[in-house]
Order: C-alpha cells, then sequence, then structure tokens
C-alpha cells in the first residue's frame, strides 16, 4: 500500500470509483451521467457521498446509483480493506485525494486519470528514467532469449535431418529420413 496526496476532478475520482466496483454492470446512461455516483454501505466496503443535494436512482447488486449535485466530498474504503480514500472539494468540481491505496487500486486510479504515470512511478520509487531504462532491459533480454531459443530449435532441427550411412547401403544418397 501507498500513500496518496494529489489533486483530481470529480469526474476522475468518479470513473475510478465505477472502474472498482460496478463497471461490469452499470447501466450505460449512468455511466455517460456526470452525476451519477456508485454509493455503497457494508463491512466489505463501503463508498459514501457526500453532497447538498442526493437522490438514489436504482439499486444494483450491492450498489445504490445516485444523483449528487454539488458534491462536497466522497469517501471510499475497498472490499478488501487495503485501500481507504478520500476525495474532498478544493473548488468547484476540483478536489483532493487523500489516502492509502493497494496495487490494485493504483491501476484503477491510472485508469481513471486521478493519478498520472509520472506520480505512480514516485510512488514506486522509481524515476520515470529508471522506469524507462528497467522496460529497454527487459524488452532487450526477451529478444535475446527469442533468438537464443530459435538457435537451439534449428541446431535441432539439422541434427535430426543430418545423414548417416545405412548398413548395406554405403556410399548410397539415401538418409536416415528416407527409410
Amino acid at each position: 500500500m501507498v500513500h496518496i496526496d494529489t489533486t483530481a476532478s470529480l469526474e476522475s475520482f468518479r470513473w475510478f470509483l465505477i472502474n472498482s466496483t460496478c463497471m461490469s454492470f452499470i447501466p450505460e446512461g449512468y455511466l455517460r451521467d456526470p452525476e451519477v455516483f456508485p454509493e455503497k454501505e457494508g463491512d466489505a466496503g463501503s463508498i459514501y457521498v457526500e453532497a447538498a443535494d442526493k437522490v438514489t436512482l436504482k439499486k444494483m447488486r450491492m450498489i445504490n446509483f445516485i444523483n449528487a449535485k454539488d458534491v462536497l466530498g466522497i469517501i471510499y474504503t475497498s472490499k478488501s480493506g487495503n485501500t481507504n480514500l478520500k476525495w474532498r472539494q478544493t473548488r468547484e468540481k476540483n478536489g483532493r485525494v487523500i489516502g492509502e491505496a493497494s496495487a490494485n487500486s493504483l491501476v484503477n486510479l491510472l485508469a481513471a486519470r486521478v493519478i498520472t504515470n509520472e506520480y505512480a512511478d514516485e510512488l514506486a520509487n522509481i524515476k520515470p528514467q529508471e522506469g524507462e531504462e528497467r522496460r529497454e532491459g527487459e524488452q532487450k533480454r526477451k529478444k535475446k532469449e527469442s533468438k537464443e531459443e530459435e538457435e537451439w530449435t534449428l541446431d535441432e532441427d539439422d541434427q535430426a535431418s543430418s545423414t548417416s550411412e545405412i548398413p548395406g547401403l554405403e556410399g548410397s544418397l539415401q538418409t536416415s529420413d528416407d527409410v
């Protein structure tokens, strides 16, 4: 788990919530509506949306889809309990995200553009340049392994089709593959 402290738009945090909880079953109309948020109560994860005005639209599985206007804050706890994040409004539709996030949540935060690749690298204590060098080194290693495997296969094929004399047929052009 890593500590998160960054700014993010309300819409990007909304997408994080959807990616993390209900992307597979959210109705398409709700997905496109920037005022619709998932909300969930319970011991196995929770989402609470603090807003000046909110109305429950529909309950699906364990998620209540709500229409929220003038969102002031959102509190998210993952099902595993490894992620606890709070989005607090700072100005209009922008806010600050603070809390602890698991590796899985980092992927969802990146996908929703709550955090940037550079910030994720910083969280992982990898400088962007080192991360790029590591990726290039990995690609070179894979190419080398692929080339070695190809050479090994060629050597094996060469040995299998090598000519050898069959007793009684010395001097003929037949090979062991011909018999």
